[in-house]
């Protein structure tokens, strides 16, 4: 799933390629996607005639910024945003087609159809669902060192759950929940409300140092994820233990191991990371 940093990736490929076009027509090929209004033709009537002003983030979701409204996409598994000409054939898999003014039409394409899109007035997507959920963006001022530590303090879930957990901190994932608390040099068994405050202050530095580094490099590349241009992220080449099952810890060369934690998949050093 394309977390935080290729979320980001996404937003800026697609902001050269897409703002100020005006939507001249929308196809919909398999309608589940589109989760409000829940009527496809309502839908695509919101959107024809409006311009694409501005491309944000909010955790893992894409808004897409119009004149009257703002277009708010989750990717899940497998989605994917790429830019066509209108008489190029389409690929497998292509679910909802924007078509500009131009010779241009912007193609949402997604093996396992998991993805969703909202329209909500502009000014209110974070006023509710499915915004009002989230935690604050790991980028945001809300995600201060105060917050997050009365957050952790009111939980005795594991740290990995609760960073997992999107309500309280928005765009995290399994990839970089690993990385961060390798770094921070916490087990991810660890139980949040047992975390000192130093504890709980390295994990939100490491969080915050390692989604930036993943966002300077075009995020990870793991199993299909491309940006919407179809270049593949670097920063998997700087993965210190996801992934890296039975490989050497890059600090103390022991190996890596692989292990259950809230039913995910989860790499850590049992050397560096003492539960």
């Amino acid at each position: 799933m394309p977390e935080l940093p290729e979320v980001e990736t996404i937003r800026n490929t697609l902001k050269r390629f897409v703002l100020n076009r005006t939507i001249e027509d929308v196809k919909v090929y398999w309608g589940k996607i589109i989760k409000k209004p829940d009527d496809v033709e309502h839908f695509k009537q919101l959107l024809i005639g409006q311009t694409i002003h501005d491309i944000k983030r909010k955790g893992k979701f894409l808004l897409f910024e119009l004149g009257d409204y703002t277009l708010i996409s989750h990717l899940r598994m497998e989605g994917k945003y790429s830019v066509h000409y209108k008489d190029e054939p389409l690929k497998k898999h292509t679910h909802v087609i924007f078509s500009f003014t131009t010779e241009e039409e912007l193609r949402y394409n997604d093996v396992r159809k998991f993805g969703t899109m909202h329209i909500v007035k502009k000014g209110e997507e974070l006023l509710q669902k499915p915004l009002i959920q989230l935690g604050p963006d790991p980028f945001e001022k809300a995600f201060s060192a105060e917050y997050f530590y009365k957050k952790l303090k009111a939980t005795n879930r594991s740290i990995k759950s609760v960073l997992l957990d999107q309500t309280i901190v928005a765009g995290l994932g399994n990839i970089y929940v690993d990385e961060t608390l390798f770094k921070a040099r916490i087990h991810p068994l660890k139980k949040a409300n047992k975390l000192t405050k130093k504890e709980v202050q390295e994990i939100r530095k490491q969080a915050i140092s390692t989604l930036e580094e993943a966002v300077a490099q075009g995020g990870t590349t793991i199993r299909s994820y491309v940006n919407s241009q179809g270049e593949m992220g670097m920063f998997q080449q700087e993965l210190s233990v996801y992934g890296q099952e039975n490989k050497a810890c890059p600090t103390c060369d022991k190996p890596i191991t692989k292990m259950k934690v809230g039913g995910r998949g989860t790499h850590v050093c049992l050397n560096c990371q003492k539960l």
